[in-house]
This record gives structure tokens, C-alpha cells and sequence, in this order.
């Protein structure tokens, strides 16, 4: 029988990819989530997407929208709806630090890794962002692939 630690392990990570390619991220932040029963069962399956997703401010309150967990198979009649919105646990502080951030024209809040810590807990890593400009994508385009001919180069 695995021990807790051996089940832990199995680490779950789902990354934003297109995040980086169309944001500059510009501060990072971890936030924990409001989830059900039946959410984090699915989380620590995999079956979660962050594409489409953004964050936004009620009340006070920061929210994620858009994020996709799938159903859980098992789950009875009281399963959860894949696509609701759900709140963000943060800080004063750091709510604070990103309500006056979003007020900046140009400026969103992003998802871009959604992942289990080593506690089992999930995890929400934000980031502050301004969107790219197609010359930004561009160049982002071009390092990519320098690097990977830098790579091949020094590997033969």
C-alpha cells in the first residue's frame, strides 16, 4: 500500500502556454481556490484547462473566469458546472497590490499555472500582464528558435 508521500507525488502541473506567448508577464502571484468535492477530485486527474481564462475584481474579491474542470465521472447528481466562475484566496495586501495594477490601461490579470502543492492543496499562479504587440511575438519567435539552433549547435 503507497504511504501519503508516494501518492502526493504524482504531481499535477497545467500550464497557461499561450500565457507567455501573447502576455508580458510582469509580477507573479500564488493564489489558493474555492473548490468543490468534485473539482479537486478532477484537478488531481488532470482534467483541467486554463485556456480563455482571465481574473477579475467583485466587491473586493478577485475571481477567475472562464477555467475549465472537467466533471467528475463519479460524482452523483451534485456535480459541478465546468465553466463557473470561482474566488481566488490572496491577501489584503496582495489584493490590494493587484486592484491598483488592473487600473493601469493595458493591464489584465492572467492564469498561468494551475497546480497541487506539496500539502494537496490547489494552487492558482497568476500574473500581472500587458499584452504583447505582434512585433513583440515576433521577436519572442525568433530568440526561441535561436536558442534552440544554439542548442543543436553545441550539442554535436
Amino acid at each position: 500500500m503507497a504511504t501519503k508521500k508516494q501518492k502526493l507525488e504524482r504531481n499535477v502541473s497545467i500550464k497557461n502556454r499561450r500565457a507567455t506567448f501573447d502576455y508580458e508577464i510582469i509580477e507573479r502571484y500564488t493564489s489558493g481556490l474555492v473548490l468543490v468535492g468534485s473539482e479537486i477530485k478532477s484537478i488531481r486527474l488532470g482534467k483541467a484547462g486554463l485556456v480563455d481564462s482571465y481574473c477579475f475584481f467583485i466587491n473586493d474579491e478577485l475571481w477567475i473566469k472562464g477555467m475549465y474542470i472537467a466533471e467528475y465521472f463519479y460524482a452523483t447528481y451534485n456535480n459541478h458546472k465546468e465553466r463557473r466562475d470561482r474566488k481566488l484566496l490572496l491577501s489584503k495586501r496582495e489584493l490590494g497590490k493587484l486592484k491598483n495594477a488592473v487600473k493601469t490601461p493595458g493591464i489584465t490579470i492572467i492564469p498561468i499555472k494551475l497546480f497541487i502543492n506539496e500539502r494537496g492543496y490547489a494552487k492558482l499562479e497568476i500574473g500581472v500582464a500587458r499584452g504583447k504587440k505582434l512585433f513583440d511575438k515576433r521577436a519572442s519567435i525568433k530568440e526561441r528558435e535561436d536558442k534552440r539552433a544554439m542548442d543543436r549547435a553545441f550539442k554535436r
